[in-house]
């Protein structure tokens, strides 16, 4: 098969010797793009044939390929397009009370996660509220100190744990076992219990191959969804750039609960984003469809209010605002500074009793967000990694997605499902292993982080400069400790994008064009606050 896979790579095309072999590859006859094709779905594996076996003489399950058709014309709705068509042919061909949703960068890693999902959603007690079982994303790749956040930590080792006592987690779209009535629409009817019996239907077990193909492969046209519920009240929901999330809730909100969980071995690994554009651009996504379900007829602020408990309503709440947030992060980050530059005080000064609040509330804060990290199996330069991203979603992810949420409301821009791509080249991925940040892509959102930095800095070289031509630092630090803190700290935690401007010489550094237009920016936003406000 490698041999096979890799000459075709060579080639560049399918060797009529390997498509004489495969019935399947005729059916790319039709095939005109990846945006514009028939159905092609092919039985690979009958699980019904006893001679189907593996080298070990065990039976192998049915395993089918399956390619929808597209059409121009038709709106093929993405992951949640995708998911459905599946949900419906995989009902026709074995149509399994559970099905097993992990994405195609994800592998099993933990034999067991079958039985211990079998085992919530049997349990004799509860199993028949329960709709589904979530399993943490892990990666494999992930860098000591994690780099770019990429394994959510304090959200798979806290935060999900807690939303699990409050009727479930977040439907996060892979590694997630579900109750195949449940997503297709059907809502939880207390008292009423439904035995998960694996009954093979004898039409079924008679059909032939042949004819079993024909009749699924309708299921997957562009024209089966039209005038029907799926997409609505049926299968994934459509519209929202995070199907998976929403989803979820309209599950629990028909009175289903979930439940996390999250073994010692990890039950499905993963690829990590190697870079700092994959990272942001993947929760530009997420927190733009979070903000999007927020507004929405199923938001949890008023869809879900009476329909699951509190706690898990802020649960949802929590991630739905993580666009909007950016807004204060933000302001936090460039107007205390800037005042800083006009000498002008925000805060309470040291000898103010109104500096206990603020100084209680950083130390406890921050305290306690450093050893959340590291009793989740985080490292103290992990946690440091770990606020560098924290601020760099916040003042670009988040925003655009803020901003791109409000025009889509407005009608002057359409949502869309960006991939986030996870191939790197040999010295993208050499950085990465390394734990030196990528900065080697263009893009807006390096032209914000950059324009920050840089703008911090300033301000605070400029104070500098101040103290020592004038009042001295002294007085600065009884006026202005908190600016002088804040305006430390993010120049602290921007090392890695300064020496990517400046320092670096290798293909990860700031392109050119972002550190002159990040400098042009700062400067005369510095000049404009400092001489002309």
């Amino acid at each position: 098969m490698e041999n096979e896979v890799e000459d075709t790579v060579k080639l560049g095309r399918i060797s009529e010797e390997v498509r004489s072999k495969h019935k399947g590859f005729s059916q790319w006859d039709t095939y005109s793009s990846r945006r514009d094709h028939d159905t092609i779905l092919q039985i690979v594996i009958d699980g019904r044939d006893l001679n189907a076996t593996d080298v070990e003489g065990c039976v192998l399950p049915t395993l089918v390929y399956l390619a929808r058709e597209k059409r121009p014309q038709y709106h093929h709705n993405f992951k949640a397009g995708a998911m459905n068509a599946l949900i419906r042919v995989s009902s026709n061909i074995s149509n399994g009370q559970v099905l097993l949703n992990v994405d195609c960068d994800m592998y099993s890693n933990n034999s067991q996660a079958v039985r211990d999902a079998l085992c919530f959603l049997m349990d004799e007690a509860e199993g028949n509220e329960i709709a589904y079982v979530q399993f943490p994303q892990n990666f494999e790749n992930v860098t000591k100190n994690d780099l770019y956040s990429n394994s959510l930590r304090v959200i798979s080792e806290v935060e999900f744990h807690g939303l699990d006592g409050y009727g479930g987690p977040l439907y996060i779209g892979s590694g997630c076992f579900h109750r195949r009535d449940t997503l297709c629409g059907r809502k939880f009817i207390k008292g009423c219990k439904s035995e998960m019996k694996w009954e093979i239907s004898r039409k079924r077990e008679e059909t032939g191959i042949h004819e079993l193909e024909e009749n699924s492969r309708s299921l997957a046209s562009c024209a089966f969804e039209e005038n029907t519920e799926w997409g609505k009240e049926m299968g994934l929901k459509y519209g929202c750039p995070v199907e998976d999330v929403i989803t979820g809730i309209s599950i629990q909100c028909h009175g289903w609960k979930s439940v996390y969980c999250n073994p010692t071995r990890k039950a499905f690994l993963g690829i990590a984003t190697t870079t700092l554009s994959q990272t942001l651009v993947q929760h530009k996504r997420w927190s733009e469809g979070d903000f999007q379900i927020l507004l929405s007829k199923y938001s949890p602020a008023w869809y879900a209010h009476g329909n699951i408990s509190l706690g898990l309503q802020l649960g949802y709440c929590c991630y739905c605002f993580w666009a909007s947030n950016s807004l204060a992060t933000l302001f936090y980050s460039s107007i205390p500074s800037l005042y800083l530059l006009r000498g002008v005080s925000l805060f309470p000064q040291v000898s103010s009793p109104w500096l206990i609040p603020f100084a209680y509330v950083i130390i406890a804060k921050y305290t306690w967000s450093f050893v959340e990290f590291l009793w989740s199996g985080g490292t103290i330069l992990g946690w440091w990694n770990d606020q560098r991203i924290w601020l760099y979603k916040r003042t670009s992810s988040y925003l655009f997605a803020f901003i791109d949420t409000i025009l889509n409301s407005l009608g002057h821009s359409d949502s869309a499902f960006v991939i986030t791509a996870k191939v790197s080249d040999e010295d993208v991925s050499h950085r990465y292993e390394k734990e030196v940040m990528e900065f080697g892509a263009s893009s807006p959102m390096f032209t914000i982080l950059a324009t920050l930095a840089l703008l911090n800095l300033f301000c605070f070289l400029g104070v500098v400069k101040e103290a020592i031509m004038g009042e001295g630092m002294t007085k600065l630090y009884v006026t202005m400790p908190l600016q002088i803190l804040l305006c430390g700290v993010l120049i602290l935690i921007n090392l890695p994008l300064y020496q990517a401007l400046y320092l670096r010489k290798d293909k990860g550094k700031m392109p050119s064009s972002i550190a002159f237009k990040s400098m042009a920016f700062s400067v005369f936003a510095c000049i404009c606050f400092k001489y002309l406000y």
